[in-house]
């Protein structure tokens, strides 16, 4: 299991709007960039992509892949080429964002089917200290958003340097090909205790 994160800012101090087509395209859906390489191309994973928690305080920014053992370096090089491409060289086309705006807007005929859906809708209003007419007006403020809204809002949500790794397998048949990654390798084992620690070469 391949999981990276970093902290981000609370909900609700962004657009979260452009937020949700953002992580769609990247990782939230299951034709996102990150599931359709990793999963669909590469056939290394049964599903993999990213998501960000929602919570009042900081919230973590995380791309997950529980990948085959034998191409664990190589699924981390993949999915840090897709972030950096998502705010680098390859940014949201405006194919993949007419697509993710037109699911979204389509899909909220259906948030509400149950009682629970409404109470926890509600119960988000007051969490994060949203408008009253925050989900009536949901839906127009996705269809109000423009590429470069959402273009701009991934620049501040995807910081691939800051990206921290975790990683949960068998040591002896994945450390040594990540360890040709460059990157800081602490190792725990089942009690969270260090066994090894190995500093950037």
């Amino acid at each position: 299991m391949i999981v990276a994160g970093y902290l981000t800012k609370p909900y609700g101090q962004m657009d979260e709007a452009a937020i949700e087509q953002m992580n769609n395209v990247l990782g939230g859906d299951f034709t996102s960039r990150i599931n359709m390489n990793i999963r669909e191309d590469k056939h290394w994973a049964y599903g993999a992509g990213s998501g960000i928690m929602n919570t009042s305080g900081q919230r973590p920014f995380f791309v997950f892949a529980p990948v085959q053992t034998d191409k664990t370096k190589e699924s981390v090089q993949e999915v840090i080429k897709e972030v950096n491409a998502f705010v680098g060289d390859k940014p949201m086309t405006e194919k993949e964002f007419a697509k993710t705006k037109q699911n979204t807007v389509l899909s909220m005929a259906g948030m509400w089917e149950t009682n629970g859906a409404v109470n926890n809708s509600a119960r988000n209003i007051v969490k994060y200290g949203l408008a009253d007419d925050y989900w009536k007006t949901y839906s127009q403020r996705v269809q109000n958003l423009s590429l470069k809204d959402v273009q701009n809002v991934a620049k501040t949500i995807v910081q691939p340097n800051n990206l921290g790794w975790f990683m949960a397998g068998d040591a002896a048949k994945t450390l040594p090909s990540l360890e040709q990654l460059g990157l800081e390798i602490i190792q725990i084992d089942a009690n969270g205790n260090v066994v090894s620690k190995k500093p950037k070469p």
